[in-house]
């Protein structure tokens, strides 16, 4: 098969389109016919300074596609189904092997590229603002990176909620693309301090969540921004600098800091179920999936920098 792979970390043209040995199908597993890649945030981390795993190493979490085998074990599975898939690594390529319990039927009316979306952005998003964010209706959201996979989703997840929802992006033109999708109030981080026009848009209340993929100093600027028990769910170093912060004032204003990876708990049936959920609201058309670019997959490297280069508003996708 063929698959984007690299042999050491570093920049996107570390990526190499070449032929590898097709997967072996584990008994408690599947192999799926890739449809779409899902680039992650944590894929180009992973690229930038993640272990080899394997050598060549694919990397990748999340991607679509149809099952080509199943395994002695798998029962609840067939071949020709449609799944969305997740795994640590070995999504940039055409065939997959995944554990059958890191695989979610996809609904006959949902886009399978619309599927590939969904289960890390979508679900680190509802875990960031209900199982570890406990938003309620009315409070007031701040979603850092409003246009990335996961900011996207949280605006969405807490639009819906009931929730009035603040986003940072780096350009008014993405933070105008952002409102059709239930932002209430846009911050041009480039332009002003957040934590003063957080202030400036709530009568100096502050907000009651931040939902923070970013870190480094970011991170600092989200904990400014909290009103009296305001919450931090910080997810990820997209932002890949020192995540060195002032956690004093979390004090004095009864706050929290709480640290989120969907990954520790994707496994379990709480989650599982959650995502699941997720992708039929998807295909009922109760929340969107943001596209934004589509690359073929021998252009990984180009996919890769494009993502870096932060202009997209949304996902971007790799197909086979």
């Amino acid at each position: 098969m063929k698959a984007a792979v690299y042999y050491e970390n570093g920049p996107p043209d570390v990526l190499k389109y070449e032929d590898v040995p097709d997967p072996v199908c584990h008994p408690k597993g599947v192999i799926i016919r890739v449809l779409a890649v899902s680039i992650e945030g944590g894929d180009t981390l992973n690229r930038w300074r993640g272990p080899l795993v394997t050598r060549p190493h694919i990397v990748g979490y999340q991607a679509s596609g149809e099952i080509v085998e199943v395994g002695a074990e798998v029962t609840h599975l067939k071949v020709g189904q449609k799944v969305a898939t997740v795994d640590g690594f070995g999504s940039h390529a055409e065939l997959r092997p995944v554990p059958a319990r890191n695989c979610w039927p996809i609904p006959d009316s949902l886009d399978p590229r619309h599927a590939a979306v969904i289960p890390v952005a979508f679900g680190t998003a509802h875990d960031c603002l209900f199982e570890f964010g406990r938003l309620k209706a009315g409070e007031t959201v701040l979603v850092q990176a409003g246009a990335s996979g996961v900011g996207l989703a949280a605006i969405q997840l807490a639009k819906r909620a009931g929730a009035r929802v603040l986003a940072t992006a780096s350009s008014d033109a993405r933070l105008e693309k952002l409102k059709a999708y239930g932002l209430d109030h846009g911050i041009n981080y480039t332009k002003e301090a957040v934590p003063e026009a957080v202030m400036k848009i709530t009568d100096n209340k502050g907000v009651n969540l931040v939902v923070d993929s970013v870190g480094g100093p970011t991170l600092q600027g989200s904990i400014q921004s909290l009103g009296y028990r305001g919450r931090v769910s910080m997810v990820g170093q997209a932002g890949r600098e020192p995540m060195v912060v002032d956690v004093g004032s979390l004090m004095g204003g009864n706050r929290s800091l709480s640290g989120v990876f969907l990954g520790a708990e994707i496994m379990t049936d709480r989650a599982h179920d959650m995502i699941q959920g997720l992708i039929e609201d998807a295909a009922k058309g109760e929340i969107k999936v943001v596209i934004d670019r589509e690359f073929p997959l021998s252009e990984a490297a180009a996919a890769h920098a494009y993502i870096e280069s932060r202009q997209a508003v949304g996902r971007v996708l790799l197909i086979p």
